[in-house]
């Protein structure tokens, strides 16, 4: 019987010992399949997809996006996290998957069981639009017109417990307001609708939000960061705006289903940590509207589980039915 020789491979700080002739060591060997869990176009589909194309050139293997919509998400993590644990089917996902996670428990998976997050891409602050013949001007003008017209005003979202869903609902509950939701199934839809004045206001994630303010087709109020963003420093915070301790991001990242090889995740992670360093990759992020923010796979599973425990008392206190 022939040996396997053992040889040692150094990802980052991680010394792994590689198995010449074993799975590991030719990974991938295959297509690997990304599914995200919106629609195309929407800020996640937009940063997945510039992902997805980089790890294609940097693996020397395709890697295949999958559009799941529906369910703020939790299709594409359903399928993702049962299915098996080899590295070849990956999700990409967005703090709507935290949101749900806290909100329903009736998940046909457990969030935090089944799932397990490799590595941090982009956590970027909404930007709140208003189509231009809106008579909003500012936040204060749209706080005035949610309180002259209560519950009749409407708000959109690429779907209900998605960041930007609960964007809008922690601002009406932090300005004491009410608004008509209106989820749709993707940030672009919901975009189109706002632009058309079908909407009133939307939390858009900075990829779909950005340029559409850009180009004068909506007029933005406000940034939900803690900071303006780099992107739009003209753009005030929603601190700034007198919306005090208002705070958002929407963070975005990789998951696998559980099981899958710490050597294969660390790949993945190595891989995609590489390549956010680049300037390349960096200027491409700016222009696209995203907060690049890489996070290795112990930094993103604390900022998973922290926004689960975040998103399980705001939910509480604000009494949000997601279910």
């Amino acid at each position: 019987m022939m040996k396997k020789s053992i040889k040692n491979i150094v990802l980052g700080s991680l010394v792994l010992p590689l198995v010449l002739g074993t799975a590991f060591a030719a990974y991938p060997d295959k297509p690997i399949k990304m599914l995200v869990g919106y629609a195309p176009g929407s800020s996640t589909d937009i940063v997945g997809r510039m992902v997805a194309n980089e790890i294609s050139i940097a693996l020397k293997q395709s890697v295949i996006v999958e559009n799941r919509g529906g369910a703020a998400g939790s299709l594409a993590a359903d399928a993702v996290a049962k299915s098996a644990p080899d590295g070849y089917t990956v999700l990409f996902a967005q703090n709507g998957l935290a949101i749900n996670v806290a909100a329903n428990p009736r998940l046909p998976f457990n969030g935090q069981k089944d799932l397990l997050p490799v590595v941090g891409v982009a956590a970027t602050p909404h930007i709140l639009i208003v189509s231009n013949g809106s008579k909003a001007k500012n936040v204060a003008e749209l706080i005035a017109m949610l309180k002259a017209d209560s519950g009749k005003l409407s708000f959109g979202s690429s779907g209900i417990g998605n960041s930007d869903h609960m964007a809008g609902e922690l601002f009406l509950a932090t300005t004491a307001t009410q608004a008509i939701h209106i989820p749709y199934k993707g940030g672009s839809p919901a975009a189109t609708d706002l632009v058309g004045g079908q909407i009133d206001f939307y939390f858009a994630g900075m990829p779909v939000g950005l340029p559409l303010y850009k180009g004068d087709k909506v007029r933005a109020l406000a940034v939900t960061g803690k900071n303006r963003f780099s992107g739009a420093p003209e753009v005030v915070t929603m601190q700034e705006a007198g919306v005090k301790g208002y705070e958002m991001a929407l963070w975005q990242g990789m998951f696998v289903p559980a099981g899958t090889p710490p050597a294969i995740m660390s790949i993945l992670s190595s891989t995609i940590l590489k390549i956010l360093d680049t300037p390349e990759m960096k200027e491409r992020f700016v222009k696209a509207g995203v907060q690049i923010a890489p996070m290795n796979t112990q930094q993103f599973t604390d900022l998973y589980n922290s926004d689960i425990a975040r998103w399980k008392v705001v939910i509480e206190k604000a009494k949000i039915k997601l279910d």
